[in-house]
């Protein structure tokens, strides 16, 4: 089939369909060039080693489900350790899902607060009961931690009169969205020693997430954008004013770390 040829049945199969052209638009490749055009970038953020931005890790990861949808248990002992780097810290997510992350860090911190879609507006999406009902099932009983419902691109920030030490989003992962929350994220920060941590922004350890870079990049002020980066073996970006070495990595990379990981099951 000639390329004219398959052009006209892709044009054909959209008229007939509208809907397969959101598909094309959200494909990897668009967005990715989309990233290079704007910014530059053709390899993702620059990755920092975990053992150079916490070395020394030894912890545990309490609670983890193991279930879908989740973090990893590095990027929660990412987010744990992370905390404790402060003497009281402050901690805020946008994004509460079961409540793993925020218990974890709730450990360790002096209050932590979560801002999550209602649970109304969740029904009256669609959402199955289920779902709904398991956000904060981790976290719900938790004195240190405040559960705040609202819709993270309209909420009115100015109403929490605080500022945080870190920071966590992981809510809806559109560009749009991402946006707006990493601004907002970067006007809740304390000081010049504050973190912002964002999920999802590969799709595994190696794969970049696009659509999540690219909202990243248009909230992040463009005097910061140098201190964006990859954390190696986590699904997450950090921006971070510290000064580490950082370098580009890729899926076939030789890994300069391993971990030992204990399991001990706890019956609810």
């Amino acid at each position: 089939m000639s390329k004219l040829q398959k052009l006209l049945k892709a044009t054909k199969l959209i008229l007939q369909n509208p809907a397969l052209l959101n598909k094309v638009l959200d494909a990897p490749e668009v967005k990715q060039n989309e990233v290079k055009q704007k910014y530059g970038m053709t390899e993702g953020l620059k990755t920092i080693q975990i053992s150079d931005l916490l070395p020394n890790l030894n912890d545990t990861i309490e609670p983890f489900s193991f279930l879908d949808g989740g973090s990893t248990p590095l990027d929660l002992l990412l987010l744990k350790t992370l905390a404790k780097r402060y003497k009281e810290c402050e901690y805020f997510e946008i994004g509460t899902w079961r409540g793993e992350s925020v218990a974890n860090v709730a450990s360790v911190a002096k209050h932590c607060t979560t801002l999550n879609l209602p649970d109304t507006d969740m029904l009256a999406m669609g959402l199955d009961k289920n779902y709904v009902q398991s956000h904060r099932f981790f976290s719900k009983q938790l004195s240190n931690t405040t559960h705040l419902q609202g819709n993270s691109l309209s909420y009115d920030y100015t109403t929490l009169n605080k500022k945080f030490d870190l920071v966590f989003i992981d809510g809806d992962h559109h560009y749009e969205s991402v946006k707006s929350d990493t601004m907002n994220a970067f006007k809740l920060l304390k000081d010049e020693h504050s973190i912002i941590v964002w999920h999802d922004y590969g799709n595994n350890p190696t794969d970049v997430r696009w659509d999540v870079l690219k909202g990243i990049m248009a909230g992040t002020p463009e005097n910061k954008r140098k201190q964006l980066f990859h954390v190696a073996n986590t699904l997450c970006a950090i921006y971070i004013s510290e000064d580490i070495k950082a370098d580009f990595i890729n899926s076939f990379s030789t890994p300069t770390n391993y971990f030992s990981i204990t399991i001990k099951n706890n019956e609810l």
